[in-house]
């Protein structure tokens, strides 16, 4: 019976009920022919509200006629997320190496208030020789200067 069972499941889930998945995304369509999209176009008002809607019209819309974010890793798509994710990752980079290198440079005596009072100078120079974040990380972990040996870890006695 249980063998009857699982071949009847086996075939039904084989030959499936389930309609075919299309390979569209999400069953959005072009901006441009979404009629809802259209309807908004219409309305608006101020030339800067007709230049969004045109700028918008070669996004994808979905039935509400608002654009959407495609995140499928395809190429076509790279502008909705993959650069601006990429730029972001760059600028949280360039910030924290800034800070990291602000920080380096104000080690020894009277670091603690350098760190209340911080020296403009020095953090603008940091910032923009932060900009290169990237090629500096990758030189420190060939290095090894980006690492701290293993002797200079604590650990706890437990």
């Amino acid at each position: 019976m249980k063998r009857l069972f699982a071949a009847l499941l086996s075939a039904v889930l084989l030959f499936g009920f389930a309609p075919a998945a299309h390979a569209d995304v999400a069953g959005l369509t072009l901006c441009a022919d979404s009629p809802r999209f259209q309807e908004r176009a219409a309305a608006a008002a101020t030339e800067q509200a007709k230049a969004r809607f045109s700028m918008y019209s070669q996004a994808s819309c979905g039935e509400d006629g608002l654009p959407h974010l495609v995140v499928d890793g395809r190429f076509s798509h790279a502008g909705d997320f993959l650069i601006p994710s990429l730029l972001f990752l760059y600028m949280a980079g360039w910030i924290g190496w800034a800070g990291r290198s602000y920080m380096m440079a104000i080690r020894g005596k009277g670091s603690q208030m350098k760190e209340i009072q911080i020296d403009t100078g020095l953090a603008l120079t940091c910032a923009l020789g932060a900009a290169k974040w990237p090629v500096d990380a990758i030189g420190e972990m060939r290095s090894g200067a980006m690492f701290a040996d293993d002797s200079q870890i604590s650990v706890s006695p437990r």
